[in-house]
């Protein structure tokens, strides 16, 4: 029996060849990997790492996050070198600042584009041309604090801000997408340009579709707008299905 001849081994150039993202996922995260995959076209790549964090959310155990970023953003497969790393989580984002979002993860991976959520998310905003917006979290009072704050220093007109005032990452993950539905609908005004859902947590993108078109407008979630966003700084400009509006920009 002839032995066989390995000396021509066949490449190309991998499942990935169109782009590879790294995203850093908190560890009390229940839907924003789910989500991702669901939403991550042909030929993409998606690599995932966990922070390693506080489930009781607030102010203070967002911020401690910074002292993780750079190392999280490092182990996300360094030789084959993401073209974009995106931090998981809106309310830390606006907490830690974008800017410092950005420079940590550069200073763990310094070959990527690096991303902080929230600014993905005003770039959806701004995409489907949102000045007035309502915005529902489930955050406690003194996050949405923040975030409102962080909106209006944006330029949008919040017309109406509703948080479930829950604690955890876990409860987070455990509301079913029914209620975000109906939450949904609830908090939304006739005035306003787009619905704003916020946290990667939640399990939101499931209802997309279902909300705008029983209020005809967008509906931006931190899921669908991170990988919108992701996507886009990676020069991928497909028109996903499925997953609202925002994927036609």
């Amino acid at each position: 029996m002839s032995e066989f001849d390995k000396s021509n081994v066949e490449f190309d150039s991998g499942r990935y060849h169109r782009a590879n993202l790294g995203f850093i996922v908190l560890s009390g995260d229940l839907a924003c990997e789910h989500d991702l995959f669901n939403m991550t076209p042909e030929g993409v790549g998606i690599s995932f790492t966990r922070l390693k964090t506080d489930d009781y959310t607030t102010n203070e155990t967002l911020a401690a996050h910074v002292n993780q970023l750079a190392e999280a953003a490092s182990r996300i497969q360094p030789d084959v070198k993401p073209d974009v790393i995106s931090y998981c989580c809106t309310s830390g984002s606006i907490v830690i600042g974008e800017e410092e979002v950005k420079r940590q993860i550069a200073i763990g991976a310094p070959y990527t584009k690096p991303m902080s959520l929230v600014t993905g998310v005003v770039s959806a905003l701004n995409a489907v041309q949102a000045k007035k917006i309502v915005i529902g979290t489930p955050y406690l009072d003194e996050i949405n604090a923040r975030e409102e704050e962080f909106f209006l220093s944006k330029g949008f007109e919040i017309l109406r801000m509703e948080g479930l005032n829950l604690e955890t990452g876990i409860e987070f993950g455990k509301v079913t997408p029914d209620f975000w539905n109906k939450f949904s609908l609830e908090i939304d005004c006739e005035d306003a340009d787009a619905v704003f859902l916020s946290c990667t947590g939640i399990r939101s993108l499931d209802i997309i579709e279902k909300v705008e078109a029983q209020i005809n407008k967008p509906v931006i979630t931190s899921n669908q707008a991170q990988m919108w966003s992701a996507l886009r700084l990676a020069g991928i400009n497909d028109n996903l299905k499925g997953f609202g509006q925002l994927f036609g920009y």
